[in-house]
């Protein structure tokens, strides 16, 4: 099972990582790390996470939680594409555009 990122997960990693930094870079770079080591369990189960609830009854639309942090992905038949990482705190059921419908 391979895994990639979209360009928005990436993107929201980037923002991650400087807002973490803007205090301490070793803590931010070292979150960081340990949030894409926490994504690597996917590729052996990939349905590990939990199936998002704002996402309906879609079985291919889950979620993993690393401190505090949604990271939400989906599940193809032979890959794990992460759809963007964003604050347990956010709406996404307010989001007029939901991660997993765009693209």
């Amino acid at each position: 099972m391979s895994i990639t990122w979209s360009d928005v997960a990436e993107a929201d990693l980037d923002d991650l990582y400087d807002y973490i930094a803007r205090d301490v870079p070793y803590y931010a770079e070292q979150f960081v790390d340990r949030l894409i080591e926490a994504v690597g369990a996917l590729k052996d189960h990939p349905r590990l996470g939990r199936r998002v609830p704002e996402a309906d009854d879609r079985e291919d639309v889950r979620e993993l939680i690393f401190q505090g942090y949604r990271i939400i992905y989906l599940v193809e038949p032979e890959h794990v594409h992460i759809l963007t990482v964003i604050h347990g705190s956010r709406d996404v059921a307010g989001q007029a555009a939901k991660p997993w419908e765009i693209g």
